[in-house]
């Protein structure tokens, strides 16, 4: 004789109701845990899928000239160098930071010019989408120049430091490229520094036996990364700041470290100089937008086996920074997406 089924009422009732509870809880929270990572690797496949179109799409961005009223088409990474150097400025409602900055950095490199015609220059400033009078401000040093050595790039929108950089370093003729912030922070004859260290690591390079550079190979050719750093003003720093600044920024830099590993101090300094070779495998690679493509293309130089040297440089607090402290939330979670989206292969690196 078959036993009846007991009814779920039945069953329902020989459960505590603080186990019910219990268990109702841990289904929701399941439900959201699950619901949230569907949602953050469909955002990772996303960003993966707009990189995708973006490298292979046809760039159809130009440069204005104010003073022929012409049309100028952008230049590719993938060009051979006009310039010796090429300064990519990102700038986002810097109308007021800018005219000093510019100043400065364009004084030093007539004068430098001037001393050594083999040296040739251009300043690329990228207008992130500023809402005041930024690109009248860049213009006027078009005007002033011509556009061979200064250059506007407007992006529209809004889209993050990182990709202004990325637009910037794409459409640059240099042999060099160096990108440095609006402000002046740092001051643009430091780039010297950069410079020898490049040249120094691409003779180590040249000289030595068992590698496949050879001694005609153009500096533009040789693969190399050099990050300016303010790790040596940190204690400084400690001593100056709040110490929820500190403590946020202590934990930032234990989550950069476990996202990129060791190796650069200061991953954060808007100072960097690249060779063509490196700038053209970094960025036409790189996918991150705002804050932490910093630490994305420390990444990318050690799995594409870029040397990279971190070198100091003197660095100034300016007033006007536009890092907040919910700023780090966001940094944070680009980490996230670096480890997530390499890491599971979703992103791809392009050799």
């Amino acid at each position: 004789m078959v036993a009846a089924a007991w009814p779920l009422s039945a069953v329902a009732g020989l459960i505590p109701a603080s186990l019910s509870l219990t268990l109702l809880a841990a289904t929701l929270v399941s439900i959201l845990v699950l619901g949230a990572a569907a949602v953050f690797f469909e955002h990772i496949r996303k960003i993966g899928c707009m990189h995708s179109l973006e490298r292979s799409a046809v760039s159809d961005a130009f440069f204005e000239d104010p003073n022929s009223l012409n049309k100028v088409p952008c230049p590719s990474i993938f060009d051979p160098p006009e310039k010796y150097i090429s300064l990519i400025v990102p700038a986002y409602n810097e109308e007021h930071r800018l005219p000093e900055a510019l100043t400065e950095t364009l004084n030093y490199l007539k004068h430098r010019s001037a001393a050594d015609k083999s040296f040739s220059y251009e300043v690329l400033i990228v207008d992130d989408g500023s809402t005041d009078r930024t690109s009248k401000v860049a213009f006027k040093f078009v005007k002033e120049h011509k556009i061979d050595n200064v250059r506007v790039l407007l992006l529209g929108r809004n889209h993050g430091k990182g990709e202004a950089v990325r637009k910037g370093m794409l459409h640059s003729r240099g042999e060099l490229l160096l990108m440095l912030d609006a402000d002046g922070a740092t001051k643009v004859t430091d780039l010297e520094k950069l410079e020898a260290q490049v040249h120094a690591f691409a003779q180590k390079l040249k000289s030595s036996p068992g590698t496949s550079t050879s001694s005609s190979q153009k500096l533009s050719d040789v693969e190399i990364a050099i990050f300016g750093s303010r790790a040596h003003l940190e204690k400084q720093a400690l001593a100056t700041r709040k110490w929820y600044r500190n403590f946020l920024m202590k934990g930032f830099h234990l989550v950069v470290l476990l996202t990129a590993g060791p190796g650069i101090k200061d991953t954060q300094c808007g100072f960097k100089m690249f060779t063509r070779a490196a700038a053209r495998k970094l960025f036409t690679n790189i996918r991150l937008k705002r804050w932490c493509f910093d630490v994305e293309l420390v990444y990318l130089c050690k799995h594409l086996m870029i040397p990279m040297v971190e070198v100091s440089v003197n660095w100034t607090e300016i007033p006007g920074s536009k890092v907040r402290m919910t700023s780090i939330m966001h940094m944070v979670f680009e980490l996230l997406l670096i480890k997530v989206g390499y890491g599971l292969g979703i992103w791809k690196i392009y050799t």
